[in-house]
């Protein structure tokens, strides 16, 4: 049998992870759409599920501004952390959450392809918003509800999607034409 001794220490292994300025601004960016989906928690809704989408402004700023990878980040952080901090994690708010978030970005990623003179912030936030209830409707639908419910909660949803998408992508719009400057002090996660 060996002595203590006889064995050598253990060594400690320490990895590190670089920390670039676009992970900071990520995150940054992450934690103003984590902050918005809790104030939206807080608002009452005359239904279920049906919310302007403040985080979503967040969402399509990062997109036009930073390209669809880091939109994608930054929804999908903020889909996750809100669920944690609402305490919904893996509840079916969460995955109806997910559902929505997931179509809107592969909405938007085929949406790139436009033309960018027909599809601004405000056409481009109004797709997302058919796509993020769409995604939601649709799961919905397949584990939630009978066919008929949806049916009847389509135009409910879409109409709400098309008000909210507008008035989203036309804040969008005004931050984006405001004097770089006057972003730093509206918005000031949204620049390195």
């Amino acid at each position: 049998m060996k002595s203590a001794a006889a064995i050598p220490p253990m060594t400690r292994s320490v990895i590190e992870l670089p920390v670039t300025p676009d992970d900071r601004r990520i995150a940054r960016l992450a934690a103003l759409a984590i902050g918005l989906t809790l104030a939206e928690a807080a608002l009452p809704s005359p239904l279920p599920g049906v919310k302007p989408g403040l985080a979503n402004i967040v969402v399509l700023l990062v997109l036009l501004q930073y390209g669809w990878r880091a939109a994608a980040w930054v929804s999908g952080l903020r889909v996750l952390a809100g669920g944690l901090l609402l305490g919904s994690l893996f509840a079916p708010g969460f995955w109806l959450s997910v559902a929505g978030a997931g179509v809107s970005l592969s909405i938007l990623a085929l949406a790139r392809h436009l033309p960018s003179r027909h599809f601004g912030p405000v056409s481009l936030s109004v797709l997302a918003a058919f796509g993020h209830i769409g995604g939601q409707l649709a799961l919905a639908g397949a584990w939630l509800l009978p066919g008929a419910a949806i049916i009847k909660l389509l135009p409910v949803f879409a109409a709400a999607a098309l008000v909210f998408g507008t008035v989203n992508g036309v804040i969008v719009a005004r931050l984006l034409a405001a004097p770089a400057s006057d972003r730093r002090q509206s918005m000031p996660c949204t620049l390195p």
